[in-house]
């Protein structure tokens, strides 16, 4: 079971998801702002956050940078509003999920558990494969088992999601994948939200490999495939 910290500056809000988080017998820790939150994330170790965007003294996303300068502990951001430019930022900063209010609070649970298998399983595969990937001549060198890249010899610094897409797209380099596909392995679950989501995330990935973007290829109404150059 989980230690959870929930963050939101309304107490309805925190008590329905610690009604539900409690029930499946995680434990719940209350935050009521952003400032809150980071001095929580400072003292104590979370498995996982749940993190609202709109609160006074500190806003989630700047509560998000605060925390992720000291921790990769995985985040899933509350909103209501679904905004692209919400969801993108939010991703931007390393959360690992974004749900928008009104939210079931079941469908927040399979989320937790959701991001937490997927956890698991990239630790278990990093432990199970020790593998480099080099491609353009050491241009673009991936470290699968360190989650490392590098582009032009520079590392680059990517959100945990990102790292999770690149590397499945990378190990099954020149296979096509479906979207379908795709969501069912890096999100892990029967996916909810928008469907936008992943398309949001290739078009990051794209932006952080910078010229190396063209490895992935769009393949109209199917899905995705990362192509190695002849």
């Amino acid at each position: 079971m989980y230690h959870i910290l929930v963050v939101d500056d309304e107490a309805r809000i925190r008590s329905i998801v610690r009604k539900y988080a409690e029930f499946e017998g995680h434990t719940v820790t209350e935050a009521g702002d952003g400032m809150e939150a980071v001095s929580l994330c400072r003292r104590e170790q979370f498995d996982i956050i749940i993190l609202d965007i709109m609160m006074p003294e500190l806003d989630g996303f700047s509560a998000c940078r605060e925390i992720r300068k000291t921790s990769n502990t995985p985040i899933i951001m509350l909103s209501a509003r679904g905004e692209e430019y919400d969801k993108i930022n939010g991703f931007e900063l390393g959360i690992d999920d974004y749900v928008v209010k009104p939210f079931s609070p079941r469908e927040l649970m399979l989320r937790v558990e959701a991001v937490m298998k997927r956890i698991r399983r990239s630790a278990a595969e990093a432990e199970a494969k020790n593998q480099v990937v080099e491609l353009d001549d050491g241009g673009l060198r991936v470290d699968l088992t360190a989650r490392l890249v590098f582009i032009d010899g520079q590392r680059v610094d990517m959100s945990p999601k990102e790292y999770d897409l690149f590397f499945y797209l990378l190990r099954n380099r020149n296979v096509a994948l479906t979207r379908e596909k795709l969501i069912s392995e890096v999100w892990g679950y029967d996916f909810y939200g928008d469907a936008r989501t992943l398309d949001t995330h290739i078009k990051l990935l794209r932006k952080t490999l910078g010229r190396y973007s063209e490895y992935i290829v769009t393949l109209r109404g199917v899905g995705y495939r990362f192509e190695e150059r002849k």
